[in-house]
């Protein structure tokens, strides 16, 4: 089966075809683009990265981008990989090659000039997909047009020793079963990661929360997660993960009404309460800010209800932030299901819609009023911003002021 991609906005580029200029010019026919963006154009879906396989050994990769006026970076150079940037748009030009030696984390390379050797070392047929300078199509495997086509997710050979060659290729067959599957789990894949399942025990935390969050960031990543929980995947990899009733809820109000997706409200939907949350954020490493998401969604310091009112939501908004607010609902509707689903749109588009204000008093102005710098003028400040919270926010300095001299009178 023959198939091409010269429609490819990107591949027309000025930036594409300078530097494939250059990489023709010093080997004919000896670049190709592969992987994702072969596969995201051949099925219509958004492109990303570019990513280009090459005959070149490294230093002829410099080489040819520096005569050509590219900046060249070495980012990867042990396994052959380039980061070449032409008018700010940057491409990763990989040598071809093959695993040596793997243990299940990281594989020692040999350079190649196969584009079979260099296809058999990848994870799913979909992926070693190559195009050439004329959107050509190769598809060394012999099954990765078909799959991608169907939207299924094989992987390349024997199933059990891709995924001992890099343990996360566990997770990666759920996460691009969640982001491209049109048919059910391949068994065999599926039945390869359940016997393997204990090599997930060897990957990095940061490995393993860089791939659950783009596995949950899918539209619709259902079947991968009860895939993944059918075969203690997730309790092995993610075990704070486990309130499914919640996460399921969520993804079925998602799917049904085509809200738009949030892989931090799932993950939150997925934790059981704030101490999970803090418990996994430890555990795998998560960045303050979103340690800090998980566990002000996970809050209860707040009633959440379809019915607030506008003041009622507006006053939740002041106190836990946009972000905080939206996450929260999200989860309150997931628990109480599909009824009323008009009012908790609206909860979630004032989430998105309405801006806190801030209060129009300072410090200066308070002690303007005769209060002394200290603890005093502190205490004003939120006597004064309760005020104003109960009166919904009003836009009136004078208001402000004269409250303020009515506080600082009592207290004086």
């Amino acid at each position: 089966m023959t198939a091409a991609i010269t429609h490819a906005d990107w591949l027309k580029a000025p930036e594409t075809q300078k530097l494939l200029a250059a990489l023709e010019a010093a080997r004919a026919g000896g670049s190709r683009f592969v992987g994702g963006c072969v596969r995201n154009t051949l099925i219509g879906a958004p492109v990303d990265d570019l990513d280009i396989a090459t005959q070149l050994t490294p230093q002829e990769t410099i080489a040819v981008a520096t005569k050509a006026g590219f900046a060249a970076h070495p980012t990867g150079i042990e396994h052959g990989t380039i980061t070449v940037v032409v008018n700010h748009e940057p491409f990763e030009v990989t040598t071809l090659r093959r695993d040596v030696t793997t243990d299940g984390r990281r594989a020692t390379v040999a350079f190649t000039e196969s584009w079979e050797e260099d296809a058999q070392r990848r994870d799913f047929r979909m992926n070693a997909l190559y195009a050439d300078a004329s959107g050509q199509i190769h598809d060394p495997t012999g099954g990765g047009l078909d799959d991608a086509r169907a939207g299924r997710v094989i992987f390349i050979g024997d199933a059990a020793t891709r995924i001992k060659e890099d343990y996360l290729r566990i997770l990666r067959f759920f996460r691009f079963n969640a982001w491209y599957a049109r048919t059910v789990l391949d068994p065999q894949g599926l039945q390869a990661c359940a016997d393997h399942v204990a090599g997930l025990d060897t990957l990095s935390v940061e490995r393993i929360w860089k791939e659950v969050k783009k596995l949950l960031g899918a539209r619709d990543p259902r079947a991968a997660w009860e895939g993944m929980s059918a075969i203690e995947v997730r309790a092995r990899a993610l075990p704070e993960l486990n309130n499914t009733p919640r996460l399921r809820a969520l993804m079925d109000l998602e799917a049904d009404l085509m809200l738009p997706v949030d892989a931090m409200t799932r993950i939150a939907a997925a934790i059981e309460d704030q101490e999970s949350a803090k418990a996994l954020s430890r555990r795998l490493k998560l960045s303050n800010e979103e340690r800090d998401r998980l566990v002000a969604a996970l809050g209860d310091d707040v009633k959440i209800t379809s019915y607030m009112s506008l003041r009622e939501m507006r006053r939740a908004i002041y106190k836990l932030g946009n972000e905080a607010f939206r996450d929260r609902v999200m989860l309150a509707w997931a628990a109480a299901g599909n009824d009323k689903a008009q009012a908790w749109r609206a909860l979630v588009a004032h989430a998105m819609m309405w801006t806190p204000p801030k209060l129009p008093l300072t410090g200066d102005e308070i002690m303007a009023a005769g209060i002394p710098a200290g603890p005093k003028v502190g205490l004003i400040m939120r006597e004064v911003e309760d005020w104003w919270i109960d009166a919904d926010f009003p836009d009136d300095k004078l208001s402000v002021i004269e409250r303020l001299k009515a506080v600082a009178q009592g207290m004086a």
